[in-house]
């Protein structure tokens, strides 16, 4: 019974051109002509996916997804097999057999969505790659009856994940570098590549807030913070979009709050508190960056899977938020519903629930959008509208991708493959950009920086640690060479990346240091141990090297992988906040040398430096900065490189308790009134980073006192460099809502500007903050602003907070929506008399002007 579903014989259609094919017609006319002539079959085969060539599972046909080389599924690391920890893997196993099964040219039998990761799956050259969508692309249009090219997607979180490609800082540097126009840059970068190799989306960014620092992707995030991972979340979609390629916002919706940080846990959320801290940051993207794709997150909240969630696929995303994109499924999330969160009986029945609930495409393989929903819709048990619906939203953006107008080919959509260099110097120069303004110095302590005008150079450095001499460490699970590259050991990286020992030996060589007439640094290396493990055998030559030096400098921290096969990264969880393995016990013995030793973080996530903060020389925090990070460490660390980084998630003080972030009400701050005998402040807070000179914030002045509740307020203060050295600030506004009906955060940043100052200069750096950025979601969960005070900080992180003010809302209570204002706009204006060298500029900030 097929009926209405029945196409027009093609003798029927009209003349060339077609009119979806006619770009001089409106979009929505395209697409509405399209699908009145596609049968039922066809619309189905929009909604699906095929991951040609994926040997991301190694040789077995039918392994757990994500389950790496040497590693026996079912089992997690350092497990016994027929322990009650080995893992029934048998659905997962069931999952991606059905579509890895499929050839292509079944899998497009009507059409087909989008073709997955071509460059991505295995080491390949531009030429081939081009190629192989070539290829691929020509399969589709073969088996497609009206020519509909297929979508062609990528992951790109940390630089276009392919071979060869730029590897960027993590994106939990960029949230260091609080610096949206870097990001965006960046962003753009990325996307000319991705853009002319013929690929069309992009699987980034990472919109997920922090909630509990062990979470194993934190490195992938933009920090703890909504309105910075919004920011920078905006920003890096603008690039991406503005190369045309479509931004994927990932995970919707409540994936970093699972419990006890575990990946895939189920969370346990309400719906105030999901308004309130994680969708605010998706909300921005769309709205301030123009995201037009959205995946769903594996996670359930409060019971119900984001996969199957109508309130948040469709209520919220697009009724409240008026998004027009699509939303695709996180790889195997729609048969997870049935094999992982068992509330559908069948993949098939999944597939039903999610298409339901507002998924548009199945990734990366079609398993649960197959033939059962053109059978249900001839059984009656399905509404048609809804296939409808999905296939629309995607076959708009194939038109607006120009898929659909008469001149595209396949050969046309990689045509500038010839001229791309996917590490081309303009790439490294923004990721060395990035990888600098990311370091947070988070003590200089007694040594740093190495050069510095009242002592001598050390004769002799021990360099140590794990993160030494590993290039690997610098990058996050989703770069190349740790996701794919593990499996292909004779590619080496296949980027070039300076070990932060070879760095740190040629920053201090005289001949790199025009002018510097001391005498050359003795550089020794032992590396003590690994990043993971029990092995201390390295302890000892470790330990003779940092006696017998000036000074020590120890790189400890993370090596990301992916499930089990690193300390960071997707699956890569951890029990508490120690340094993994023994590192700590190393730091232990370095420190108890003598010997000054310099601390470098190199991690994913912040790690407790409790038992090391006050013994060593100096402390660095380096999140995963990428193929530049070994020049950009050294650079800090020489003082070559003024920093400037602040921290977007807190460093705790120990590793045990409960892990939380900086945003807290009263009773989950650091002081309860003597309640518990956990102390929850931070060693270091959020947004702290120091510098080679100093900075004085002060001079606060509010436009008003009292405004009203639709109303807008000016926050001036000064900042003046008041060191000896050129450097970089980070101005913040937090703000606290006095008394409100739900409890409220201590502080909530609300606003931040970059700025650089040249030693005596001094900038005004002034926030216009609209009453609608008081908003917050009450019980009735309205987002509501509220009459009452306000207090309003300044300063140069949370708790470094010089200047506060109060100011009064006034007024009648005000629920606002989606078209509420989500930024913090910021105007710098230098203050002039400073002498003829005083400079301000506005480096960055959101919406300088």
């Amino acid at each position: 019974m097929t009926g209405q579903h029945d196409a027009p014989p093609a003798s029927a259609l009209p003349p060339h051109p077609l009119p979806w094919h006619d770009p001089a017609r409106p979009v929505e006319e395209r697409v509405e002509a399209l699908l009145a002539a596609m049968t039922l079959e066809e619309k189905v085969a929009q909604l699906g996916s095929r991951w040609v060539g994926n040997d991301m599972q190694g040789s077995d046909p039918t392994p757990a997804p994500d389950v790496e080389p040497g590693v026996q599924p079912g089992v997690e690391p350092g497990v016994e097999p027929g322990s009650d920890h080995t893992l029934n893997v048998a659905p997962l196993q069931d999952v991606f057999a059905a579509g890895h099964a499929v050839p292509l040219e079944v899998a497009a039998a009507h059409g087909l969505g989008q073709l997955t990761r071509i460059y991505g799956s295995r080491p390949v050259t531009v030429a081939d790659g081009a190629a192989q969508v070539i290829r691929q692309q020509e399969v589709v249009l073969a088996h497609s009856r009206l020519g509909i090219p297929a979508i062609v997607h990528e992951e790109c979180l940390t630089g276009f994940t392919a071979y060869g490609a730029t590897v960027y800082p993590a994106a939990i540097a960029w949230a260091a570098t609080f610096d949206p126009a870097l990001v965006e840059r960046m962003a753009a970068a990325i996307g000319h590549d991705m853009a002319a190799l013929g690929v069309h989306q992009g699987l980034s960014p990472v919109m997920d807030v922090v909630r509990d620092h062990r979470w194993g992707r934190v490195e992938e995030t933009m920090g703890e913070d909504p309105f910075l991972v919004g920011t920078l979340g905006a920003a890096y979609v603008r690039g991406l979009e503005r190369a045309g390629v479509i931004a994927t916002l990932k995970h919707f919706a409540g994936y970093s709050a699972s419990r006890a940080a575990r990946n895939h846990g189920p969370v346990s959320m309400g719906r105030r508190e999901l308004l309130e801290l994680i969708l605010p940051a998706f909300e921005m993207a769309i709205a301030l960056g123009g995201a037009r794709s959205v995946m769903n997150s594996y996670a359930d909240v409060d019971g119900i899977p984001a996969g199957a969630d109508a309130w948040l696929l469709t209520e919220v995303l697009r009724e409240e938020w008026g998004f027009t994109g699509t939303v695709v499924s996180d790889y195997w999330a729609v048969p997870f519903l049935a094999t992982m969160h068992r509330v559908a009986a069948t993949a098939e029945d999944a597939g039903a629930l999610a298409l339901a609930a507002g998924i548009d495409v199945e990734l990366p393989d079609t398993i649960g959008f197959g033939p059962s929903l053109v059978e249900r819709v001839q059984r009656g048990e399905l509404d048609p509208a809804l296939i409808d619906r999905a296939a629309r939203r995607h076959l708009r953006q194939k038109v607006e991708l120009g898929l659909l107008d008469p001149d595209w080919t396949p050969e046309a959509s990689v045509a500038r493959s010839r001229e791309v260099d996917l590490d081309a110097p303009v790439h490294r120069e923004i990721a060395r950009e990035l990888a600098e303004r990311s370091i947070v110095l988070l003590d200089p302590g007694t040594a740093l920086p190495l050069r510095a005008p009242d002592r001598p150079l050390p004769g002799r450095i021990a360099v140590v640690g794990p993160c030494s001499d590993d290039p690997r460490t610098f990058m996050g699970c989703y770069a190349f060479p740790n996701h794919v590259l593990p499996r292909y050991p004779d590619k080496g990286l296949g980027v070039e990346v300076v070990s932060a020992v070879d760095a740190l030996r040629r920053e201090l060589d005289p001949q790199f240091a025009p002018g510097d007439d001391q005498s050359p640094v003795d550089v020794v290396h032992a590396r003590g141990c690994d990043v993971l493990g029990e092995d201390r055998g390295g302890f000892t030559e470790a330990v003779e090297a940092a006696r017998g030096a000036d000074l020590c400098i120890a790189y400890v921290g993370d090596r990301a992988g992916l499930f089990g096969q690193g300390t960071s990264g997707e699956g890569c969880d951890a029990a508490d906040l120690r340094l993994p393995g023994v590192q700590e016990d190393l730091l232990d013995a370095l420190l108890a040398t003598g010997t000054p030793v310099v601390v470098v973080v190199v991690s994913g996530r912040p790690y407790a430096l409790g038992a090391v903060a006050g013994r060593a020389a100096g402390l660095v925090q380096a999140f995963m900065p990428g193929e530049e990070g070994g020049a950009a460490i050294s650079g800090v660390l020489s003082g070559r490189v003024q920093p400037s980084g602040k921290l977007p998630v807190q460093v705790p003080r120990g590793p045990g308790g409960q892990p939380a972030t900086y945003l807290q009400p009263p009773l989950g701050a650091s002081v309860s009134a003597g309640i518990s005998n956990l102390d929850a402040a931070p060693l270091f807070p959020f947004g702290h980073g120091r510098s080679y000179t100093s900075f004085a914030i002060g001079r606060l002045r509010l436009s008003a006192v009292d405004v009203p509740t639709d109303g807008e307020l000016a926050v001036s203060a000064r900042v003046t460099n008041i060191g000896p050295r050129a450097g970089e600030e980070v101005v913040q506004l937090y703000l606290h809502d006095v008394l409100a009906s739900v409890t409220r955060p201590v502080r909530q940043l609300a606003g931040f500007a970059r700025v650089r100052l040249e030693p005596g200069a001094a900038v005004d750096v002034t926030f216009r903050v609209h009453a609608d950025r008081t908003a917050f979601v009450g019980p009735d969960l309205r987002r509501v602003v509220e009459p009452g005070e306000v207090e309003v900080f300044v300063g140069s992180s949370s708790q470094d907070l010089p200047c506060h003010g109060v100011v009064r809302f006034s007024g009648p209570p005000r629920v606002v929506g989606h078209d509420r204002r989500l930024d913090t706009p910021v105007e710098l204006v230098p203050v002039g008399g400073s002498g003829a060298n005083t400079a301000a500029a506005p480096v960055s900030g959101w919406r300088a002007e």
